[in-house]
């Protein structure tokens, strides 16, 4: 990951190439990640993902998960019961 100062963000912002993430310095310290939207968007996404898959995996461990026959044979049901209801 390049980095450059918080000077040279000032000066150059309008023309930043951030095909990779930047990081910016400010007093020698690392303070700000400067990245385009699409790596955001990305970012976002992907962590989204993980929590998904930590809820699911939890699910798992608590026991609260069933069988893909268990899940079409409610998925089955409920839509049996909803078509008597219509009629």
């Amino acid at each position: 990951m390049r980095t450059e100062t918080i000077s040279y963000l000032k000066q150059n912002a309008a023309t930043l190439d951030v095909a990779e993430p930047l990081v910016i310095t400010q007093k020698g310290k690392p303070t700000y990640v400067v990245q385009s939207y699409a790596a955001h968007e990305r970012r976002e996404q992907a962590i989204a993902l993980l929590k998904l898959l930590s809820l699911g995996e939890k699910s798992r461990e608590d026991g609260k998960t069933m069988s893909a026959d268990e899940f079409m044979e409610k998925v089955r049901a409920r839509h049996a019961s909803r078509r008597g209801e219509s009629m």
